[in-house]
């Protein structure tokens, strides 16, 4: 039976920010963990050993396939910081045209630090991923 690797665990938030090598790292994921905790209403928590997640949905597809994971975090990496939202591509794709200096795969985009990006756009970001996940997901 397939077990999903990202899963919510108890490890302390706070711990794995201080653990951030780059201080200018470290400083821009506490400004996001406030940031994504004030505009999702909802306490970060880890996911996995290196995903800062806020909220979360149950999923089961067609296959059977189900679990649980965050509407939206982020994650403090070595290279650049990753951001992870999923909403309305159009929506999405309007949003990332004035975020900032940024690079994007489907759901996740990379950042080198929060000054180069506007945050009242990752604000409207995380906002759109959080209604449209509960709207695919509603709570059960």
């Amino acid at each position: 039976m397939y077990e999903p690797k990202t899963k919510q665990t108890e490890a302390s938030v706070i711990e794995f920010i201080e653990n951030v090598e780059n201080i200018k790292k470290r400083e821009d994921a506490y400004k996001l963990l406030d940031i994504f905790t004030e505009t999702t209403g909802f306490p970060g928590k880890m996911w996995g050993p290196s995903i800062i997640g806020f909220g979360s949905y149950h999923y089961k597809y067609e296959s059977g396939h189900e679990g649980d994971a965050a509407l939206v975090g982020f994650s403090p990496r070595k290279a650049k910081i990753s951001l992870y939202f999923t909403t309305d591509e159009a929506i999405q794709g309007d949003l990332l045209k004035d975020l900032g200096k940024h690079t994007s795969g489907k759901s996740c985009v990379y950042i080198n630090k929060l000054a180069d990006i506007d945050v009242d756009i990752m604000k409207a970001l995380i906002s759109q991923t959080v209604t449209f996940m509960q709207n695919i997901y509603p709570s059960r």
